[in-house]
């Protein structure tokens, strides 16, 4: 068996692979890669050489910019305006969200684009009763049709136009590309939202993120917070002003936790009638802030301010009746609980002792987790009763309820002989929706990509890494939340097809079969000749990634409409269209990849929700481009 037929062979066995769906997609990829080298198609250097290639790094990188937006807030905000404008219909969501997954696609990368809204649409999803299989394969198809905005919205447009300069015709102008890209992502939209959605599987993979309020209502009842949440005043006259924590000795003799010191208008002589004044106080200006800041030992408790405390009410009332200083219960419904113990900077975890933690048999004082880790333990949990910390020396399964900051939570769960953090608290991180100073770091770091990727200062790649290296230095995210947030396995999975792409190349299988299509249906006319393009391409598409594609098929194309006599423009502009409507595979385009492990999709559901559109796309299309560019 010669080279070409042996690896339209592995070929044809990895798609059926796909197709079967019994092993893992990144397996199969795998596994193609090591039949190609092992066939000798491919030196073991050619095959590895995607695991460097520059997209591979760059969706990486992706991954980071988007959990820094994740993280800072940015990606729960966007949920948040996106709601605002549609509402809870899913209807008006779908055509929202795809409406501004083009815009943004048209001026930054399509995986870009999808690697930045995939979290806050997962988020929106499950915020509405509705699953994320039912938003994130309209996710991938608005960037793919966004692409087709502008000259930059994807690199087949650039290939396309790059091929007509080089054979000395004028190159499509930077929005021209609009004129057949609108309409398509009109169509796109329109199919989506009302007939595709009865094509999307109802897909529960994964868990549903935790919701913050409902996660903090859950935690106040298992630590009993409810009745242990106090608001004192602290007025000139009271023992704690003009001291600092650790001489006030709150902890050490009441075994009372302050959880924040905020700034108090009203003096202890309103105290008879300004406790609603002061709660309200409180409670508008938890609404308004965008940061915390974690008591430590050192912090001052200064004349006219609150503290925020945490402890039983027989201990509070003590402390304030030796201590002077007034005090009322905080009954908070959920959302201004969440408030009040959780920001963007300051956090809430569940923490298990391990079989082998060296803290059993110390208690939470000697322990000192404030000074080593930066947290705070509110209250322990011992099987199903709440125990004291005085004097408590922690066991095996104790459940410790500790506060600190995103870093310091992440520090602690480091501790794995010691520690163990359960629930999700990087999903709780994610839903708080403020836009403090890391927040508009990542925005400018967003933001400063595009305008990188699109004035091409530098390369693509270089821009990601800029923007996901500027976030971990500004501390929207660190270097250990950096690497889990990386899908590997799309990552794996495109790094493993590339060298399939390399080998129909060498072997000249994929030239032969462009030559054959479209010298064959080029007799039929010029109308046949487009459809023969757009099918060759996107046929192509499914299977190889449509910047490689374009490559192969732009330069076949311009010289069939050479020797047919004919104007290239329409031709190359079917060529760009055939590349962006990669809709059938999840291997088709890096954008459907990356939708395919959070929505639970199998390949079937991509051909069933694609061939329709890859059909409308073909129409339209036929319609349009010989009207805006004459045959």
């Amino acid at each position: 068996m010669d080279a070409t037929h042996y690896t339209f062979l592995i070929l044809i066995i990895t798609i059926a692979l796909f197709i079967w769906d019994k092993l893992r997609a990144d397996y199969v990829a795998l596994a193609s890669m090591t039949a190609l080298v092992l066939g000798g198609i491919l030196t073991p250097s050619q095959a590895l050489k995607g695991f460097g290639d520059t997209t591979v790094v760059m969706i990486a990188a992706l991954f980071v910019v988007g959990e820094g937006l994740s993280r800072t807030g940015v990606t729960a905000y966007i949920s948040r305006q996106i709601i605002n404008i549609a509402g809870t219909q899913t209807l008006r969501v779908v055509i929202v969200l795809m409406a501004g997954t083009a815009l943004l696609s048209a001026f930054m990368s399509n995986t870009g684009t999808v690697a930045t809204l995939l979290p806050a649409v997962i988020a929106i999803a499950w915020s509405i009763d509705s699953y994320p299989s039912k938003m994130l394969l309209p996710l991938a198809f608005a960037a793919n049709a966004g692409g087709l905005l502008t000259l930059t919205g994807t690199p087949p447009n650039i290939v396309v136009s790059e091929t007509l300069v080089n054979a000395g015709f004028d190159s499509f102008d930077f929005f021209e590309y609009s004129w057949i890209g609108l309409p398509l992502l009109i169509v796109t939209i329109a199919y989506m939202a009302w007939f595709g959605q009865k094509l999307l599987p109802v897909s529960k993979s994964g868990d549903r993120p935790e919701d913050l309020n409902a996660s903090l209502y859950g935690i106040s009842e298992s630590f009993g917070l409810s009745g242990k949440l106090f608001l004192a005043s602290i007025t000139p006259d009271s023992l704690l002003a003009g001291k600092t924590l650790a001489e006030a000795g709150l902890g050490k003799t009441y075994m009372v936790t302050v959880l924040g010191v905020e700034e108090n208008q009203h003096t202890r002589s309103e105290a008879g009638h300004s406790r609603q004044r002061r709660l309200r106080q409180f409670i508008h200006q938890l609404e308004h802030t965008t940061s915390q800041k974690l008591p430590v030992a050192s912090t001052a408790v200064e004349p006219n301010t609150m503290l925020i405390l945490k402890g039983s009410s027989t201990a509070v009332k003590k402390a304030s009746e030796e201590l002077y200083f007034d005090y009322q219960e905080i009954d908070l419904d959920p959302a201004v609980l969440s408030k009040l113990l959780i920001s963007a900077d300051v956090g809430l975890a569940e923490v298990l002792i391990t079989p082998r933690s060296s803290y059993q048999g110390i208690t939470v004082q000697e322990s000192n987790l404030l000074g080593k880790f930066g947290v705070q333990v509110m209250s322990i949990r011992r099987g199903d009763a709440l125990v004291t910390r005085r004097n408590t020396k922690l066991k095996f399964g104790d459940a410790l309820l500790v506060r600190g900051y995103w870093t310091s939570i992440d520090l602690l769960r480091s501790e794995r002989r010691n520690f163990t953090v359960i629930g999700s608290p990087d999903e709780l991180s994610r839903q708080v929706v403020e836009m403090n100073w890391r927040g508009m770091v990542a925005v400018l770091c967003l933001l400063g990509m595009v305008v990188l990727m699109v004035s091409k200062v530098i390369p693509p790649v270089m821009a990601v890494l800029v923007a996901a290296l500027v976030m971990v230095l500004a501390g929207c995210l660190n270097m250990n939340q950096a690497y889990r947030s990386i899908g590997w396995q799309s990552v794996v999975l495109i790094a493993a097809m590339i060298p399939m792409s390399s080998a129909l190349a060498l072997t000249g299988g994929a030239e032969l079969i462009a030559r054959y299509m479209v010298d064959t249906i080029g007799a039929l006319g010029p109308l046949a000749l487009l459809a023969g393009v757009y099918i060759l391409t996107a046929g192509f598409s499914q299977v190889l990634s449509n910047t490689a594609t374009t490559v192969l098929v732009a330069p076949i194309v311009l010289q069939a409409a050479l020797v047919s006599d004919i104007s290239p423009y329409p031709l190359l502009m079917m060529v760009a269209v055939g590349a962006s409507a990669a809709f059938l595979t999840p291997i088709s385009s890096t954008t459907n990849l990356m939708v395919l492990t959070p929505g639970g999709y199998r390949f079937n559901d991509y051909l069933k929700a694609g061939f329709p559109l890859m059909v409308l796309f073909l129409l339209v299309s036929l319609v349009i481009i010989p009207l805006v560019w004459p045959v």
